[in-house]
């Protein structure tokens, strides 16, 4: 049972949040390269990339599983955004930008799992 992750609103919204992050941190300071910059950028790309991979798995048990690492990896950003912010690397205003959209998409991706389990 292969499903396409392209057609789900939940992976759509985790690549635009992957932009807004690498666009969010490009300004963090050099000597953060390999630090929380690369922290941010790697948890961002985790949400979108395990529910693609959650996708492609054979089970629902499989597909839930990668969704949750998702969700985790949606958790990562956020506190990581709230360390950007307490660094003062981002403004106040950026901080609950994404971190609301990091929320929203944490709630989208638990109400998909919602709905596969009804499957």
């Amino acid at each position: 049972m292969i499903r396409n992750f392209k057609n789900l609103e939940i992976w759509q919204r985790g690549r635009l949040l992957v932009s807004k992050i690498y666009l969010l941190s490009k300004d963090f300071p050099d000597n953060e390269k390999y630090g929380l910059t690369s922290q941010i950028k790697r948890a961002s790309i985790s949400i979108p990339s395990n529910i693609a991979e959650g996708c492609g798995r054979g089970s629902l048990k499989e597909l839930n599983y990668f969704l949750n690492i998702a969700n985790g990896s949606a958790c990562e950003l956020e506190t990581q955004m709230y360390l950007a912010y307490d660094l003062k690397f981002i403004s106040e205003t950026q901080l609950n930008q994404v971190t609301d959209e990091i929320i929203q998409l944490r709630k989208m991706i638990i109400g998909y799992q919602k709905s596969i389990q009804k499957d």
